[in-house]
């Protein structure tokens, strides 16, 4: 395989994110991991903030693009033309869900195949909501996030306290 995009928000990018597209590098030549711009996702990140941590962590994987885009992925795909779309099944909640994702994609873009990984063990039960929802309450998350991404969210934490604490 050629390529493959690996979208998603990354609200804040983790170590099972990162544990996937690592493993799609074995298995496709490049990887364009994709930030989507969702309007209706009230994101702890901005857009552009999501991008910088998605480079900053992957910056030294051979084979990882980060780009972002807006709209369906199966329309971005199509502008990269790439027929791929990798995406990580941690739990068994997460299935139905992206089974539907996958399949909506399908009748949208026949052409374009879903692939599932599963992330490494050590990061199938964490996901970025939650990360961010124990941090606030003082989790250690240096097991679970890329430095860049933890030193963003306690800066970033920081700034909320800052703001609140001036009203």
């Amino acid at each position: 395989m050629k390529s493959a995009i690996y979208p998603g928000t990354f609200d804040p990018i983790t170590n099972g994110h990162i544990d996937i597209a690592k493993r799609a590098v074995t298995f496709c030549e490049n990887i364009i991991i994709s930030v989507v711009k969702n309007p209706i996702k009230n994101t702890f990140f901005s857009y552009e903030e999501r991008i910088s941590l998605v480079k900053k962590s992957t910056k030294n994987i051979k084979s990882i693009s980060v780009e972002g885009f807006d709209g369906l992925v199966v329309d971005f795909a199509k502008k990269k033309k790439i027929n791929v779309i990798v995406r990580g099944l941690r739990m068994i909640s997460d299935f139905e869900y992206e089974f539907q994702m996958a399949l909506t994609n399908r009748n949208l873009a026949p052409k374009i195949e879903t692939i599932f990984l599963m992330p490494h063990p050590e990061y199938s039960f964490i996901s970025s909501r939650l990360l961010k929802e124990i941090f606030t309450l003082g989790a250690d998350l240096h097991k679970f996030l890329p430095i860049s991404a933890l030193k963003a969210l306690r800066k970033k934490l920081d700034e909320n306290k800052s703001r609140s604490n001036k009203r």
